[in-house]
């Protein structure tokens, strides 16, 4: 009788205890790879801080080469294409998601 027992114990383990474990730990390790929505919000709202900064330091450099001749801006022309080629990427990629979205 305990042998009957104990091999019942053994093959429920086997065939439904370990898969039972190796299908949660990779449903586990799937969903922690993504994006939460809680991570997207605050992805949005830095790039939205990083637009208001670019805005700003373009406002900066201009009144300090207004207001001094001999300045030269670290960035030698305002709203540059290259310097601003990444914000314009990241505004397609926000379009594309959120026309995806309704």
């Amino acid at each position: 009788m305990e042998d009957a027992l104990t091999a019942l114990i053994v093959i429920g383990c086997i065939f439904v205890g370990l898969p039972w474990i190796i299908l949660h730990y990779i449903t586990r390790w799937k969903t922690s790879a993504t994006l939460t929505t809680g991570d997207e919000a605050l992805l949005d709202e830095l790039y939205q801080l990083a637009r208001r900064l670019d805005d700003r330091m373009d406002t900066v450099e201009r009144l300090v080469a207004s207001d001094n001749p001999e300045f030269r801006p670290a960035r030698l022309v305002p709203d540059r294409d290259t310097d601003n080629q990444q914000l314009r990427e990241l505004d397609r990629m926000l379009a594309e998601k959120k026309g995806n979205l309704k």
